[in-house]
């Protein structure tokens, strides 16, 4: 029986990595930091993972931990970030445009508070129904409304991310 909740574990990793990184990229604004924090979210997984298994949805559960991870973060110890407008590595001609706007939009999601940045990347980017990003969260459906309504009206006055967003308050789904 173990070594069949071993192979959906790791069936789970290979399937859900990536889309994982992503979401914790879009939490913390630093890919070292987004593996660290999906790394570690799994191990917490991994150690429970019979009863993340037994979930209606598993990958809904895990994406708690990271956002409950994430927040430990903050409490363990307060690390002043500082985002750049362009990645480390150089980017190639055609992806110059998107580093810039990149590196706009983090600098945006990083100055909202942890609570509404979950929102927001939950609700625009992994485009989650509001009732999923509250069980998510552990706060209600109109908790996620007041706090993605607020956290976009901050994002709105953000100097310069309108201006890639062409004015129109950004590019829909949120992709």
């Amino acid at each position: 029986m173990q070594a069949e909740l071993e192979d959906r574990f790791h069936d789970f990793v290979a399937a859900r990595w990536s889309h994982l990184v992503r979401t914790a990229y879009l939490l913390t604004g630093d890919a070292h930091h987004a593996e660290d924090l999906t790394q570690t979210a799994l191990a917490k997984a991994y150690r429970s993972w019979r009863r993340v298994a037994r979930s209606d949805n598993p990958e809904a559960y895990v994406r708690r931990m990271l956002v409950s991870c994430n927040s430990d973060r903050f409490r363990k110890r307060r690390v002043a970030e500082s985002l750049t407008s362009a990645p480390p590595e150089r980017a190639g001609r055609d992806d110059v445009a998107w580093s810039d706007e990149r590196g706009v939009l983090m600098t945006a999601l990083a100055q909202l508070p942890p609570r509404q940045r979950a929102v927001v990347v939950m609700r625009y980017w992994e485009d989650l129904p509001e009732a999923e990003v509250a069980e998510v969260l552990g706060c209600s459906p109109g908790t996620v409304k007041s706090q993605a309504s607020k956290g976009l009206a901050k994002l709105r006055t953000y100097p310069g991310l309108m201006e890639f967003a062409g004015g129109s308050g950004g590019r829909g789904g949120g992709r």
